[in-house]
């Protein structure tokens, strides 16, 4: 249940917003018509923002029961076209993440699976905050292209068996105008409102099933294991009203994952993963991720083997093969996939060492997301241009014991007063102690 709601005489389809805001705001249970008649009043813009940001208020306050969510998320895929993928006889299955600090695993994952018979019809989206976006990764390449149009999506997924796109305007275009207003609404944070954004888009592009990875702790949206487990709730009842499987993978986000955050750092990480290096946590997560895709898929009859077909599509170099191939397709220099130094690096750097002997006990993750915004990787507002050579390489983990001079993390920097405010942030950033410290675990739970 995702919010209680009182019986009651409800208004007709027919009535005026404000009948469906009053609804709403008392608690009463919405209809599948009602629904349907607003989302279509928000794609042709006939309801007005003012409205439509109070019934936003009203469902972040009083929720949507699994009915509602089922309907609202029905009618914002039918507000535009549909991915039409059945010439493609590979199972379908995609990935998303709620987002996290140096969060690159699509990069590598998506070739990988594809390399392993299932296709991975990819839709991403931009870093706004603290996260950063696969598609700002992917603006490191250059000449990438990432707005296709349905037909050229679905040949590069023919093709290469994976596709890395963003949300065409023809999908879910509903889902466009209601995330502009939660932004800007403080009903971001509105547990149906992110499932109905996620899976909407996702059903529109034609999947036959998803893996969730829902970020859990410090640098996550969702920084409680609760309000995690709530989102994995919401998505698969929308997929199984929709008769799509949801397999939800909670991963921990108390720490930067890997080593590289910025867009460019983080590209050649993945680079590095998929041809066999990078580090432990980048490669542990992409391997089970990717082992709940083929096992969704049906390519595999158990994680064993899924797991020994993803590492097999590593050593050989197919995984790689299958990004080369779908970097050419979408018209980018294929030539950054074989040597990753090409990619944009900053002018300077700077070093961050220890400044006492201790174990590091906690870190405030999403400041170190702040830092990287800072230097220029992120955007604040939705037209900030991106550096895609500035970041951070993260050295330290949690529970690590460090001696006074040791290397903390490197700043990959453009302008001075740029780095001066991110070194502050990373710094204050650190808890430390004296004691020793058990890290939580890379993957919390699975929900399949």
């Amino acid at each position: 249940m995702l919010g209680a709601h009182d019986q009651g005489p409800l208004p007709s389809p027919a009535l005026p917003l404000v009948e469906l805001i009053r609804a709403k705001r008392d608690g009463k249970r919405l209809s599948d018509e009602q629904l349907a008649v607003l989302i279509e009043g928000v794609t042709a813009g006939t309801v007005p923002d003012y409205q439509l940001a109070a019934l936003l208020m009203a469902i972040y306050w009083r929720g949507l029961d699994a009915q509602e969510l089922a309907a609202l998320t029905a009618a914002m895929v039918r507000s535009g076209r549909v991915a039409d993928l059945s010439a493609i006889a590979l199972p379908k299955i995609d990935k998303h993440s709620t987002g996290g600090v140096g969060d690159k695993i699509s990069l590598g994952l998506a070739p990988l699976v594809a390399a392993c018979g299932v296709a991975v019809p990819m839709i991403s989206g931009r870093g706004l905050g603290h996260t950063g976006g696969t598609l700002d990764k992917l603006a490191a390449i250059p000449g990438l292209r990432t707005d296709l149009d349905l037909g050229r999506f679905a040949a590069v997924l023919a093709d290469a068996g994976l596709v890395l796109a963003g949300q065409s305007d023809a999908l879910a275009p509903a889902d466009r105008r209601l995330y502009a207003l939660r932004d800007v609404t403080a009903t971001v944070e509105s547990i149906p409102l992110i499932a109905a954004s996620i899976m909407s888009k996702k059903l529109a592009a034609g999947i036959d099933a998803l893996v969730l990875d829902v970020k859990v702790g410090s640098g996550a949206f969702l920084k409680t294991q609760p309000r995690a487990r709530a989102l994995a709730q919401a998505a698969q009842a929308i997929g199984a009203a929709a008769g799509k499987r949801v397999t939800v993978v909670l991963s921990d986000m108390s720490q930067p994952l890997g080593c590289a955050i910025g867009n460019a750092n983080e590209l050649r990480e993945a680079l590095e993963v998929l041809r066999g290096g990078g580090p432990e946590d980048v490669w542990a997560l992409t391997l089970a991720l990717g082992t709940e895709m083929l096992l969704l898929g049906g390519v595999v009859s158990n994680a064993a083997e899924a797991r020994a077909r993803l590492e097999a599509a590593r050593a050989d170099g197919s995984g790689l093969a299958r990004l080369r191939r779908c970097v050419a397709l979408q018209g980018g220099d294929v030539q950054v996939i074989d040597d990753p130094r090409r990619l944009p690096l900053a002018a300077h750097a700077r070093e961050l060492r220890a400044e006492h002997d201790a174990v590091l006990a906690a870190i405030d993750c999403e400041a170190i997301g702040r830092a990287a915004l800072r230097l220029g990787a992120g955007r604040l507002q939705l037209d900030d241009r991106i550096d895609p050579a500035v970041g951070l390489s993260w050295q330290v983990r949690l529970g690590q014991r460090v001696g006074r001079g040791e290397l903390l993390a490197t700043l990959h920097y453009q302008d001075e007063a740029r780095a001066r405010a991110a070194e502050a942030l990373v710094r204050q950033a650190l808890r430390w102690d004296e004691q020793p410290v058990t890290p939580p675990p890379l993957i919390h739970e699975v929900t399949r």
